[in-house]
């Protein structure tokens, strides 16, 4: 360098004496925008030095900060993720609440308004079996529930206790195969049997193919099997149709739309009449009726036995029928039932007719005695 500076000497002086000359002039010379043109120079010169400075502090510093805000953005999206979890699980057992609040206030007012004595339980167990009915309860042997009875809801018929423990009993289901109980119509009063088939339908058994069923008609128990109350709603009718022998009707259980959680166990059943087309609502494949209750003077219990008034006439087929043989033996001379020859009971009966009642002679008026004056 000094070499150079020895050689070029003159050189080198002339221009650091122009460039200092440049200088000053840049220091006092301003553009048409009143900036000098030092700064312009300076600015110039600087600015694609700084651009690269910032693009590496942004590809360094600028990517290490991004990064640790994305962690933390991270670990508050995972916190507000497990609020809104814990506030589903919150809503949601909420929803339980209410809905078991809603389902034990409709027992309750079923319970007050039905005649039956019953005693609510708690399903806390289904059967192992793949194909099982079976349920079981939380009420038993010290609640007073017996084999036998019948379990219900307030919307129809759930099954029937088969085992009784101490602290809880077994459940068969309505649907059940081997399950079976006595119903009839609500509108045309046909009796059949309700049997399980391992589904959520019921098949009504052995009614004629004569007979008329129509979908949407609601079938209700008609204590004919000694296990369930006359008049408790079984479900409405799916299909109906005609079979080989019997017709093929098959019903939805009522009980069953909604969920088994809570039902009731029939300590004393009370039968109860059956409602009449015009008493049941909305009727159609949704509709789940409840009978009304029944007058004290109506409702009889199950092993109770009716005093029958011995001057009471009985209006039935059979006595009816048994009344026309009676006449046709008194006519032809006979005593029906006591043995001997038996009265030709295709001969028609006499019309009875009206003893004569006696004549009454009416006695002529009495004539008043006529007393002579006294002289």
């Amino acid at each position: 360098m000094d070499g150079f500076l020895g050689r070029y000497r003159n050189l080198s002086v002339l221009v650091i004496v122009i460039m200092a000359q440049l200088v000053l002039l840049a220091v006092q010379v301003k553009n048409n925008q009143d900036v000098r043109l030092i700064r312009v120079w300076a600015v110039t010169a600087i600015t694609p030095l700084a651009r690269v400075l910032e693009g590496i502090r942004a590809n360094t510093f600028g990517i290490a900060g991004e990064y640790w805000q994305l962690i933390e953005i991270r670990s508050q999206n995972q916190t507000l993720k497990a609020d809104v979890d814990r506030f589903k699980l919150e809503n949601q057992f909420l929803k339980e609440e209410l809905a078991t609040a809603k389902r034990v206030e409709a027992m309750a007012f079923f319970v007050q308004r039905n005649p039956n004595k019953t005693i609510g339980a708690r399903i806390i167990g289904a059967g192992a079996g793949m194909n099982s009915k079976v349920v079981f309860i939380d009420r038993g042997s010290t609640s007073g529930v017996l084999k036998g009875m019948p379990v219900i809801t307030p919307d129809g018929i759930v099954g029937k206790v088969t085992a009784a423990y101490p602290t809880g009993s077994q459940v068969m289901l309505i649907t059940d195969p081997t399950f079976g109980c006595g119903v009839v119509s609500d509108k045309t009063r046909v009796h059949g049997t309700a049997k399980g088939q391992g589904n959520n339908q019921l098949l009504v058994d052995y009614i004629q193919n004569e007979q008329t069923v129509q979908v949407g008609e609601i079938f209700y128990t008609s204590g004919d099997d000694r296990i369930f109350p006359k008049g408790l709603p079984v479900g409405p009718v799916r299909v109906a149709r005609e079979g080989k022998l019997f017709k093929e009707i098959y019903v939805a259980p009522a009980a069953f739309e909604k969920g088994l959680e809570e039902v009731l166990v029939v300590l004393e059943g009370v039968h109860q009449q059956i409602p009449e087309l015009s008493q049941v609502t909305n009727v159609g494949p949704e509709a789940k009726p409840m009978a009304p209750p029944v007058p004290d003077s109506v409702a009889l219990p199950l092993d109770a036995t009716p005093k029958q008034n011995p001057n009471q006439r009985f209006s039935t087929d059979a006595d009816r029928l048994v009344d026309r043989y009676k006449a046709i033996g008194e006519q032809q001379g006979l005593s029906y039932g006591n043995g001997g020859r038996v009265p030709n009971f295709n001969a028609p009966v006499a019309p009875r007719v009206a003893a004569p009642k006696p004549a009454v002679i009416e006695a002529p008026p009495a004539t008043p005695a006529v007393v002579p004056p006294n002289p």
